[in-house]
């Protein structure tokens, strides 16, 4: 079974995946399997195997895990066994992102503007960086990973995406000034290095550090924990997707060309994920009533 598991690694990774997970866990797969004394894949045996995690989440990525390895295997073997798919019935739950209002968003840079350093670099940093993902969506890792090289005249060039795809994400005009005007400011401290965002030392921002700055900046800026969660700097990119949508234009079918844009811009594989940006904000789910409600009586929307 090592074998198939190696092909199957092989074959993803040709197709750009990563699969460092993937692969832990199909090893220890076919080592659990390889001492119940089994060469293929028995459901019995994955569900014993994948029922061992502690969280009902984690038997589920296991199992599925070895679903899909089974897919790849039975085109060639039949003998290996096709376990029924969501056998421990786990639903993903998604954390309701925050959304920040125009005030709060103000309050954050104004906050990184404050933020200390021995040469001013560092406030300056944060403050373009919040500035960037609220303008644009990205992810902050695509945001840390921006080189140089990567802005054009026609808008970021984000070669290290989620998915292993590359996409151009065009900018506003403000926000392409706003990112020359860092990029100078860094270029007179003499902080060089291919990275676009760095810190006082020149050196990449890593997440962990960013994470850490930006709780820093929330408690500044007086946000407070919500049901024991703070806003994450990935509801930045929740943010710019709601807003988006909230300025869609009417029409069905016009709508439905906004949200594949907005969908491609965003780099998402899948236009289901940017659908679900419908449900997170009572204000676009009071906009959806409304047109129901419409619809209902026979009105138009």
């Amino acid at each position: 079974m090592i074998a198939a598991v190696e092909s199957y690694l092989a074959v993803r990774r040709a197709a750009g995946f990563t699969l460092s997970n993937t692969e832990y866990l199909l090893r220890s797969f076919a080592d659990f399997s390889r001492d119940q004394k089994q060469t293929h894949i028995r459901t019995v045996i994955a569900i014993d195997w994948a029922g061992r995690a502690r969280s009902l989440a984690q038997r589920h990525t296991r199992y599925q895990t070895v679903c899909r390895f089974a897919q790849y295997v039975r085109v060639e073997d039949l003998l290996h066994e096709s376990p029924p798919a969501n056998y421990f019935g786990y639903r993903k739950t998604r954390r309701i992102p925050h959304i920040y209002s125009r005030d709060e968003i103000v309050g954050l840079v104004l906050a990184a503007t404050r933020l200390p350093s021995s040469d001013s670099l560092r406030p300056k940093t944060y403050a373009a960086l919040i500035s960037l993902l609220v303008a644009t969506g990205l992810r902050i890792s695509e945001a840390l990973h921006l080189l140089v090289s990567d802005i054009t005249p026609n808008g970021l060039l984000i070669r290290r995406t989620k998915f292993q795809k590359t996409r151009l994400a065009p900018l506003h005009d403000t926000a392409a000034t706003g990112l020359g005007r860092y990029l100078t400011h860094r270029q007179e401290k003499r902080r060089g290095g291919d990275h676009v965002f760095v810190s006082d030392d020149g050196r990449p921002l890593v997440y962990w550090k960013v994470h850490r700055v930006f709780r820093t900046l929330l408690k500044s800026a007086g946000f407070k924990p919500s049901g024991g969660r703070w806003p994450r700097i990935h509801d930045l990119r929740h943010t710019f997707a709601v807003r988006a949508l909230e300025s869609s234009p009417t029409g069905r079918q016009r709508i439905g060309q906004h949200m594949l844009a907005l969908a491609t811009y965003m780099g998402h594989v899948n236009i289901n994920a940017t659908y679900w940006y419908l449900e997170t904000t009572p204000e676009l789910l009071r906009d959806i009533a409304v047109v129901a409600e419409n619809f209902v009586q026979g009105g138009r929307s």
